[in-house]
């Protein structure tokens, strides 16, 4: 959904502490908020049809996963025409290297960040899955020596205020 929802005070802390932890109990959400788990439980359920809870993922360390290496390709499509970005975005999306995929303005269209193996695996995704199709004009390889997850993402104004009792970091 591409609208805004109104969110109040209680929501907000509901979205706080659900991207902190999505595995925290209806019971500990609803006592940390200061509401009834029914209360909660409706509270999320609204989120979610509204579409601003979109789901739960699991995230999962590449490298555990023999996928050692992490990289950023920045790719050209040209003509860059709609007939041809739907089956390139599609067909990105189905590599299992693919972790996330930008559409973007500038010189590049598309910044695709991968996990590989090694730097052969990196020559070998680029070659055979990004330069070896016609419309791809050019791939350029930023490696990925370290990255880090940011904070929650809460709508602009929202200010964070620490759950009572929760240690300061």
């Amino acid at each position: 959904m591409s609208d805004s929802v109104a969110l109040d005070p209680v929501d907000l802390e509901i979205l706080r502490i659900l991207q902190n932890d999505a595995r925290t109990t209806y019971r500990d959400l609803a006592s940390a908020v200061g509401v009834a788990p029914s209360t909660c439980l409706d509270r999320v359920a609204r989120l979610r049809r509204s579409g601003v809870i979109l789901g739960h993922a699991l995230r999962l360390d590449p490298s555990r996963l023999g996928r050692r290496l992490e990289a950023l390709l920045s790719v050209q499509v040209r003509p860059h025409r709609r007939e041809l970005i739907g089956p390139f975005v599609e067909r990105v999306r189905k590599l299992p290297e693919s972790r996330a995929l930008f559409h973007l303005t500038g010189p590049d269209d598309y910044l695709v960040h991968v996990a590989v193996a090694d730097a052969a695996d990196l020559q070998r995704l680029v070659l055979d899955e990004f330069t070896s199709v016609k419309e791809v004009a050019r791939v350029e390889t930023r490696l990925i020596f370290q990255q880090w997850s940011c904070g929650p993402l809460l709508p602009p104004g929202a200010t964070h205020r620490p759950r009572p009792g929760a240690a300061s970091a």
